[in-house]
């Protein structure tokens, strides 16, 4: 495994509250499915943004 800088982590925009979050080790084997960036924002996902 290559050790990366937190600065050099890929981003995403959460679907939901639209504020950027950064990839985490538990999301590596499906990065490219993750919308959200919390549990209350998956849970939420059906609201407005704020």
């Amino acid at each position: 495994m290559v050790m990366r800088r937190k600065g050099d982590l890929p981003t995403r925009t959460c679907a939901v509250c639209g504020k950027p979050f950064t990839w985490r080790r538990k999301w590596a084997a499906v990065w490219d499915e993750v919308r959200y960036c919390s549990e209350r924002c998956r849970r939420n996902r059906r609201g407005s943004p704020s």
